[in-house]
């Protein structure tokens, strides 16, 4: 059912469906490991991918678009570098949405390291409704 895992973010794995967003937010649960909170909600997509990822930085904390940008750079390269986790343990279709929650921009390990955390979090918590 599912593509091939390649170390790639493309297209089809980002989140792009306002219907989709809306549901999220809606009906999503939330797992939080500062400064990343994640939204996910199991859903039917139109990707071949297992799950869509959106990631996001309030305006309300960084004013500069610069620096917003930037961050969801990171976001997107850790998860992009983690993915592989998630794939693995799901095999129903999944939507989620990354927020980064901290006032101030966090350096790139620290960052990758609290990504690991959250995705095995997700994974032991779906794990879980599954039984």
């Amino acid at each position: 059912m599912f593509v091939p895992m390649r170390f790639t973010l493309g297209k089809e794995e980002r989140l792009k469906s306002k219907k989709l967003i809306g549901k999220l937010y809606e009906e999503g649960k939330t797992i939080k490991v500062f400064p990343l909170r994640m939204v996910y909600v199991q859903a039917e997509h139109t990707s071949k991918f297992p799950a869509q990822i959106g990631v996001s930085v309030p305006k309300r904390n960084f004013k500069k678009a610069v620096d917003r940008n930037r961050i969801k750079r990171l976001l997107r390269e850790t998860y992009r570098k983690e993915k592989h986790t998630i794939y693995e343990a799901v095999d129903k279709p999944y939507v989620f949405m990354i927020s980064y929650l901290a006032k101030d921009e966090w350096k790139y390990a620290d960052i990758e390291h609290k990504m690991k955390k959250l995705l095995t979090q997700f994974i032991t918590e779906i794990t879980q409704d599954e039984k």
